[in-house]
């Protein structure tokens, strides 16, 4: 149970920064970048929220996927180890299912692609597909911290990143619909 009663502590006022199993590392740790960029990414999916045109049913996808964005961030920030004094919150192949089926239910209503889609429409999918990017970076960063901690993190968060950025892409798509999607032509403006 998470019990904030005080918001600043100072203890991280010589950079470093206490990890979920409460050993101490710096700011700049390839693990804390990770799930710092989480956190950012899931902001941003909060500033798709605060649309009132967004539909319902994706509202409601878009807050699982915020509480899920928490489960990554704790996953991130409790290194993965033998026998641990008690059970982490681990991201787990089912969360990651979920996230397929939502990108197969949402991208059969769409047409298929003959082009890259520009990153516009309406608002909603303007802030989607800025989502998109930062969960790519999120990713990116996992993989960083994957790379330098080797089984210490666990690879499915970045699995978990990596459909996630898949299905807000399709969720772009989807709300732009009565739009359209605007398509990248190569080329478009050499003279």
């Amino acid at each position: 149970m998470v019990n904030l009663t005080r918001i600043y502590t100072k203890t991280g006022d010589d950079g470093t920064t206490s990890l979920g199993d409460g050993s101490r590392t710096s700011k700049n740790d390839p693990r804390l970048e990770a799930y710092a960029t989480v956190d950012e990414a899931n902001s941003t999916i909060g500033v798709v929220l605060a649309s009132e045109k967004l539909p319902d049913e994706i509202r409601k996808l878009l807050v699982r996927i915020q509480n899920d964005l928490f489960d990554v961030g704790a996953d991130l920030c409790t290194p993965v180890i033998d026998n641990p004094p008690h059970e982490p919150l681990r991201v787990i192949e089912s969360q990651v299912e979920h996230l397929e089926k939502q990108i197969d239910l949402y991208n059969a209503e769409l047409a298929p692609l003959r082009s890259f889609v520009l990153p516009s429409g309406t608002v909603e999918a303007a802030h989607m597909h800025v989502a998109r990017t930062v969960v790519r970076r999120a990713e990116r960063c996992t993989w960083s911290a994957i790379h330098a901690f080797g089984t210490g993190v666990n690879p499915l968060t970045a699995k978990y990143l990596n459909r996630l950025s898949d299905l807000l892409f399709v969720l772009a798509r989807f709300v732009n619909k009565g739009i359209g999607d605007q398509l990248w032509v190569p080329g478009a403006n050499r003279e």
